[in-house]
Formats: C-alpha cells, sequence, structure tokens
C-alpha cells in the first residue's frame, strides 16, 4: 500500500531567486519611473562661473555714474519780441552780469514809444494850464478877501461911531440904522468871500494832487515803456559761461522764448541717475566719493528728483570739501553712494545669475563639485559687488553665478 507524503511548508532556496528577480523588476521599474523625474542639464564646468559664499563686512553702498554739470543755470528767455540786428558774444564765452549778448528791433514798441510821449506831453500841457487858471482864481480870491476885509473894517468903524453918537442925540435914527445894515451887510460879503477863497483853495490842492497822480502815473508808464526799450539789448543775468544762444541775425524772437542759457561756474554738481530698485532708499544728505587718480573727494546728495523715467531717477550731487582741478563741465565719474552702515553678513558675489532668478533661487554645487541643485535663496541688499545673503546659503558653499538662459528649468546641472 502506497504511502501520501505531506508537502513542506516555507520558503524553498527556489523561491529565494524568484524574490530576487522580483525586487529588481520593482528597482528597475521605479528607476524608470521615478529615476529621471528630476529634469537635469548637462554642461562643462570651466563654461561656469563659480563662487563661494563667505561671511564677511557687506558695505551698504551702490556705484553710480555721474557727469559734472554747473552748480546752477540760468535761462534766458527774450522779455521782448523783435528781430535780431547784432550778435556779440558767441557760444562758449565766458560773460559778466549785464553784458549785451543781443540786440533786438521791434517798430511796434517804437510806436508805443512815440503815442506814451506825446500823451505824457499832453497831460503836462493841460496840468500847466490848470496850475495857471487855479493860481490866477487864488489871487483874485486873496484880493476879493483884502478888498472884502477892508471894507468891513470901515464900515464896522463908522457904525461904532455913529452908535456913540445916536446915544448922544447928535444923529438921527436913520442914519444911525444905514450905518448898522451897512455894516452887517459888509460882515456876510466877507464871510462870503471869505469861504468862497477856501474852498477854492481846497479845490486847488485836490485837483493838483489827482493831476499830478496822473502826471506822475503816465511817467511811470513811460519809463516802463523805455525798461522794455532796453529788454532788445538781450543781457547776461549772471556771471558765467554762456551754455547755449539760439539766435542768428535775421531771425526774429518773440516775447517769453527760450533764446539761451548761462552756466555758473562758481561750483560744481554731479546729476546722475539711479536705477528705481533704490528709490525707497536714497534720500536727500547722503554721502558719497567720487575716487580720482587716488584721491578721494566727499559728495553729498543735495536733490532727488521724484520722475522715473526708463526705469532710473535723477539725483544732483554736491562737492562738501575740495574737488579736482581738472574737473570740467560734461566730465563722467564713477561714484559710491552709501545708503547704510556697514555690517557682518553672508556674502554672495553678483553675476548675471540674478538676471534669470531675480535673485529668488540659484544653483548650489554639491560636495564633489560634480552636480549642482536648484534651490531657493532670499537676498537683501547689494552693493556692486555682492548680494546680501538672508536665507538658504551658508558659508563654505559654493554657488553657480554665470547666466541661466541657457538652463531652461533644469532642477539640476551636472557639470562635466
Amino acid at each position: 500500500m502506497d504511502i501520501q507524503l505531506e508537502k513542506k511548508k516555507g520558503l524553498r532556496p527556489k523561491h529565494y531567486g524568484y524574490i530576487a528577480l522580483g525586487l529588481l523588476l520593482v528597482f528597475a521599474g521605479y528607476q524608470l519611473l521615478f529615476g529621471n523625474s528630476v529634469s537635469t542639464f548637462r554642461t562643462e564646468k570651466d563654461k561656469l562661473s563659480i563662487a563661494e559664499i563667505t561671511q564677511g563686512k557687506f558695505d551698504d553702498y551702490i556705484t553710480i555714474n555721474g557727469n559734472v554739470a554747473p552748480i546752477s543755470t540760468i535761462y534766458m528767455d527774450a522779455y521782448e519780441g523783435g528781430r535780431v540786428t547784432e550778435k556779440l558774444i558767441e557760444e562758449g564765452a565766458t560773460v559778466k552780469k549785464g553784458d549785451i549778448i543781443l540786440k533786438l528791433e521791434n517798430m511796434n514798441l517804437y510806436e508805443q514809444i512815440l503815442a506814451s510821449e506825446s500823451n505824457l506831453a499832453l497831460k503836462q500841457n493841460d496840468l500847466r494850464s490848470t496850475k495857471l487858471t487855479f493860481d490866477s482864481r487864488q489871487v483874485e480870491g486873496r484880493k476879493s478877501l483884502a478888498t472884502a476885509s477892508t471894507d468891513l473894517q470901515k464900515l464896522k468903524r463908522n457904525f461904532e461911531q455913529n452908535q456913540a453918537l445916536y446915544k448922544d442925540e447928535l444923529i438921527s435914527k436913520e442914519d444911525y440904522q444905514v450905518s448898522k445894515e451897512n455894516y452887517e451887510l459888509s460882515q456876510k460879503q466877507y464871510e462870503i468871500v471869505k469861504l468862497q477863497t477856501e474852498q477854492d483853495d481846497k479845490l486847488r490842492k485836490t485837483s493838483l494832487t489827482g493831476l499830478d497822480t496822473d502826471l506822475s502815473r503816465m511817467q511811470k508808464t513811460l519809463g516802463m515803456v523805455y525798461q522794455r526799450l532796453d529788454h532788445l539789448n538781450v543781457r547776461a543775468p549772471a556771471d558765467g559761461q554762456l551754455g547755449f544762444l539760439d539766435a542768428e541775425i535775421g531771425q526774429s524772437i518773440a516775447q517769453g522764448q527760450r533764446i539761451g542759457q548761462i552756466n555758473v561756474l562758481t561750483d560744481y554738481k554731479i546729476e546722475a541717475t539711479i536705477d528705481e530698485h533704490y528709490i525707497d532708499r536714497v534720500i536727500r544728505d547722503l554721502t558719497a566719493v567720487l575716487e580720482r587718480n587716488g584721491t578721494d573727494y566727499p559728495l553729498r546728495l543735495r536733490k532727488v528728483y521724484p520722475e522715473v523715467r526708463n526705469g532710473k531717477f535723477k539725483v544732483d550731487l554736491v562737492f562738501t570739501d575740495k574737488r579736482p582741478e581738472t574737473i570740467r563741465t560734461g566730465q563722467s565719474y564713477n561714484i559710491k553712494l552709501q545708503l547704510g552702515e556697514s555690517s557682518d553678513a553672508l556674502l554672495l558675489p553678483k553675476g548675471s545669475f540674478f538676471q534669470s532668478t531675480g535673485g529668488q533661487w540659484i544653483y548650489v554645487v554639491d560636495a564633489n563639485g560634480g552636480e549642482a541643485l536648484r534651490r531657493p535663496i532670499r537676498i537683501g541688499k547689494q552693493n556692486s559687488r555682492h548680494f546680501e545673503v538672508l536665507e538658504g546659503l551658508d558659508a563654505g558653499e559654493k554657488v553657480i553665478t554665470s547666466n541661466y538662459d541657457s538652463f531652461g528649468d533644469a532642477e539640476k546641472i551636472v557639470l562635466k
């Protein structure tokens, strides 16, 4: 009778081979599915710029380029319009305040002057005639007042004598009454003449004052017209250099037209433009340094212009001490503008990577130098040489600082 054998439970040696083969297949599948999920870019290491993160002192300044300009510019506008008849000074010449630069002519202005002179002459004649009339009336009035005063005295004396005689009954009552009435009439006539003389004097003063005021006003008007005539001579408003002159002989100049400028050369300023990225940090009275032939020349930021054009805004700086001896208008200088105090920080050398990333991430090279991985970072201030690293990097790490445009969206750079 056959005996049935029971199968042994557990793993046999051949099962290990199946398990190993299965694990190998799973690993291969994983590599196929996930091993290439990180995009990779391969490039030669020698073609890249690689810099090391260091710990050091961060100097909070920016380097800007500025041009030398006169400390101030005075524009010349035509006070009066006219045709250019003579050009006495050319562009670039040194002038003194009051020097005649151009001569103009204006026929309409000449006619106005003749009309004003005629009106003034008529007004002067009217004033003379009025004065003569009032003087004659004043003389006649005083003569009448003197006559009335004399008559009053005579009739008063006659009345007083008749009054005494009448009391002594030496004259009739009728004679007494007649002398009294004559005296009283003389009193009234004297008061009338006196009042009229006083009124004539007041009227004379008022009228002559008004005429004098009118005459003075006309004289001032004529003086202003003469001043307009003098404005046909275009004069230098200040000492300096004639920067430009937009006028030629025979050219018609309109009133108020810009015809030139005077550059005041008693001192100089530096005009510079700064990227709008710094607009919140650039304020008046910041200090700066201009380096020339090994010598530093201190500057002060005097003015910040509020307008932003083409991503830049304008500032003016002035010297606070000495200035270069050979300084000339139009020269260009590099200037260090100090934005804040120096501080200890992680320093990332500047590079063109910033144009691709905006400073939000960077490729960090591994310890072996064979590859670089993309890593988010946060940077703070910057100067002409370094960025201040706030987060994402440590001292001693190396990063790629050259341009990233050719890397696309690669997460890993393989360095050959």
